[in-house]
């Protein structure tokens, strides 16, 4: 069978996300041929297009993540049947097409409150957040917490989430209309990290104590404001690198070094931890990734998490997306229909 993808063939700028025909392989006993009606683009798309990430194969078919409709089934499935909704998160990519093979494991049953649409902008950022949230660093009341780029896709997930439990959550944004957008997803506090001091604003906001964890997926850009901004046993998790890779990191730099002559001097020992999480190490099993989507779609239904509508582009003009995210024109989700 011949389908329409989008292989790259080099790592570059978004022209080389070209579309081409390509055979699918033949259906093997615990596959499934899933016709894909809606196509998520993450920054992690970018950052895989031009080399940054080199887990793509080439030539290959990049994105990680869609919905559709199931079409055919290996003779071994036994979760799905033709005509059944799914999503699924793919590490190893094959997104970007009209329709694909993939294993049954992968897939997830959509319920009938998620969209097509919607699983595709979220599974995951949705997933992310929930890792993040509930697994590495498990979110309690009362809490303070920093979200870096809190008006990011994932930024804006986490703010809700940290929001529902009862954390006091602190947003960190570029312009007065991304500090709307934070306040929107629960931020209690914003800062401008353009104009202000982030440490010093952290500081102040939290009594000297300084947070209980920082959510950081801005990378080389904030590192350094995020370890400072720690408070006793704070935990630092460093989850993306959108602004470029985080430098090595040495023992030594726990606790950072003063502050310069303010107040907030002489913190001392801080006992901080820090955590590099990958979510697919996160969902090696079938029950915890079937577990991180039911909490994932539980919180939809029950409006804890709200997404906005999906910037919609035709799979043929992936790379005006691909430009729009590199350049935050996007503020919403962005996907791709086949």
């Amino acid at each position: 069978m011949r389908i329409g993808a989008i292989v790259m063939r080099k790592y570059g700028g978004p022209e080389v996300l070209k579309l081409e025909p390509v055979s699918l392989p033949p259906l093997q006993p615990h596959q499934i041929l899933l016709r894909h009606t809606a196509i998520g683009v993450n920054f992690h798309d970018v950052l895989v297009r031009n080399g940054t990430f080199r887990t793509l194969t080439l030539p290959g078919i990049p994105g990680i993540e869609a919905a559709g409709i199931v079409e055919e089934i290996g003779a071994a499935v036994t979760r799905f049947k033709r005509g059944d909704r799914i999503a699924y998160i793919d590490e190893h990519h094959g997104g970007y097409s009209i329709a694909r093979v993939i294993d049954e494991n992968l897939a997830i049953a959509l319920p009938d409150y998620v969209s097509d649409t919607l699983a595709a902008a979220i599974m995951t950022k949705g997933l992310t957040a929930q890792m993040l949230i509930r697994q590495v660093h498990p979110v309690t009341k009362g809490e303070y917490v920093l979200v870096q780029a809190a008006a990011g896709g994932v930024g804006r997930l986490v703010c809700q989430w940290a929001s529902y439990l009862g954390a006091i959550v602190i947003g960190t944004v570029s312009s007065e209309e991304k500090a709307r957008i934070a306040s929107e997803a629960g931020c209690r506090h914003t800062i401008n990290y353009i104009a202000e001091n982030v440490t010093l604003r952290i500081m102040e906001i939290t009594g000297g104590r300084g947070v209980n964890v920082v959510y950081d997926g801005v990378g080389q850009q904030t590192f350094a404001d995020s370890l400072a901004c720690l408070g006793l046993r704070g935990h630092l998790i460093s989850f993306g690198q959108s602004s470029g890779p985080v430098e090595p990191v040495r023992i030594p730099r726990f606790p950072p070094a003063s502050f310069g002559g303010n107040k907030w001097d002489g913190l001392g020992v801080k006992s901080n931890s820090l955590s590099r999480p990958t979510l697919y190490h996160y969902m090696t099993h079938q029950e915890e990734y079937e577990t991180m989507c039911r909490e994932l779609f539980g919180m939809l239904k029950s409006k804890a998490l709200r997404f906005g509508e999906p910037k919609r582009y035709a799979l043929s003009d992936v790379a005006a997306a691909h430009v729009d995210m590199e350049k935050q024109f996007v503020s919403a989700p962005a996907i791709l229909l086949p």
